[in-house]
């Protein structure tokens, strides 16, 4: 599913026009954007939580001349799946 698939299916279940349905999309996404940028979770129950977990800099390997270097500490977006989205998935 891509976003124009995600937009229609909005639009179908909530009864919206498409217009209405990806602004409403583009809004949720903005809006959990930044409350991760911010370094806020986002919890959906029954959906999952979204946060942002520190990755610790560590040893690595140039594959093009297989030097070591360090790769530098950096910040990545984390999701952890509810138990209802969870058990649709099985």
């Amino acid at each position: 599913m891509n976003k124009t698939d995600l937009v229609n299916a909005i639009a179908n279940e909530a009864k919206l026009t498409k217009v209405q349905a990806k602004a409403a999309l583009e809004a949720a996404l903005c809006a959990v954007g930044g409350a991760l940028a911010k370094g806020d979770k986002v919890a959906l129950i029954g959906f999952g939580t979204f946060g942002v977990v520190e990755k610790a800099a560590h040893p690595g390997v140039n594959p093009a001349t297989k030097e070591k270097i360090i790769i530098p500490a950096k910040k990545v977006v984390k999701f952890k799946a509810g138990a209802e989205l969870a058990a649709k998935v099985k």
